[in-house]
């Protein structure tokens, strides 16, 4: 879909959401960036596709950015 792979586009957000759930909150610089790559791509192929698969990728989309906006629970209080 529009020169994106959509398998591989849910296994990065995936991958990235596990990560960061696993570390408390924290994500190293790489998953960031691929998680920001990936936001960028959902806004790009989520209006082309149909009802069932928009509804989908639209939760991977909000998970997305949730996760990029969460203040990082790893540093020390």
């Amino acid at each position: 879909m529009a020169g994106v792979s959509m398998m591989l586009l849910d296994s990065n957000v995936a991958g990235c959401v596990s990560t960061w759930l696993h570390r408390g909150g924290s994500n190293d610089d790489g998953r960031w960036d691929i998680l920001a790559a990936c936001e960028q791509e959902l806004l790009r192929v989520i209006p082309e596709l149909d009802d069932d698969e928009a509804a989908y990728y639209q939760r991977l989309l909000d998970m997305t950015v949730l996760v990029l906006n969460a203040p990082d629970d790893s540093s020390p209080s």
